[in-house]
């Protein structure tokens, strides 16, 4: 039997314990194999290596997202703890990890491929990314799914979305109307995508208190 002790010296340990430990049973309940013992800003894992190995790299994510957010929703923690789980992929149970967001009209907008599964991530470790890649993979899509996701789970306040309409150094001076009227038709695939996650209504209301802002 392995044990290691993980120090919760940079966070406040009830971010990812929970008060009355309530995380922390969450936590155990998925890691059976496992005996965590909590203690202060301390914490105990007694069991199989590989197992330790595996708890230890989902803790250092969940305490990395409170570095950046100050908090760590019980939604996410459990994110963390299934996404990469055995048994999720291999048919056992309904694999829930790939979810992004729930649209209208009973859309479930998920990841599709191994490289928007990576833009995912990428988001939930690092404070800026850019996607490259062909047209028509899925990379404004699955941006907006996870803009509108942190929005819903209020891990953000407000979503400012932006598309290049031209070149560097080219004009829109030739297309008729005002600057809106320009730039809308490049930014249609943008409310497209809105309007498939978000209910029109909430969405219009959202679009005119800025919460959500378009901009070219």
């Amino acid at each position: 039997m392995s044990e290691i002790k993980i120090k919760l010296d940079e966070i406040h340990p009830v971010e990812i314990l929970g008060s009355n430990n309530e995380k922390l049973k969450i936590i155990q309940e998925a890691f059976p194999k496992l005996k965590i013992h909590a203690r202060g800003n301390e914490l105990k894992i007694q069991g199989d290596t590989s197992e330790i190995e595996r708890l230890d790299e989902k803790l250092n994510r969940m305490i990395n997202h409170v570095l950046r957010h100050d908090q760590l929703p019980e939604n996410r923690l459990v994110e963390i703890i299934e996404s990469e789980q055995p048994g999720l992929k291999n048919g056992s149970k309904e694999d829930k990890s790939d979810v992004l967001v729930h649209g209208n009209h009973g859309l479930v907008i998920r990841t599709k491929t191994i490289n928007q599964q990576k833009l995912y991530q990428a988001t939930q470790d690092n404070d800026l990314v850019f996607a490259t890649g062909p047209a028509g993979t899925g990379k404004t899509y699955t941006s907006v799914a996870i803009a509108v996701r942190a929005l819903k789970n209020k891990e953000v306040k407000k979503i400012i979305l932006t598309r290049p309409a031209v070149e560097a150094g080219e004009s829109l001076g030739f297309l008729p109307g005002d600057i809106s009227e320009k730039v809308d038709p490049y930014l249609q695939p943008l409310y497209d995508a809105l309007y498939d996650m978000i209910p029109g209504d909430k969405l219009r209301e959202y679009l005119e208190n800025k919460t959500i802002e378009i901009a070219p």
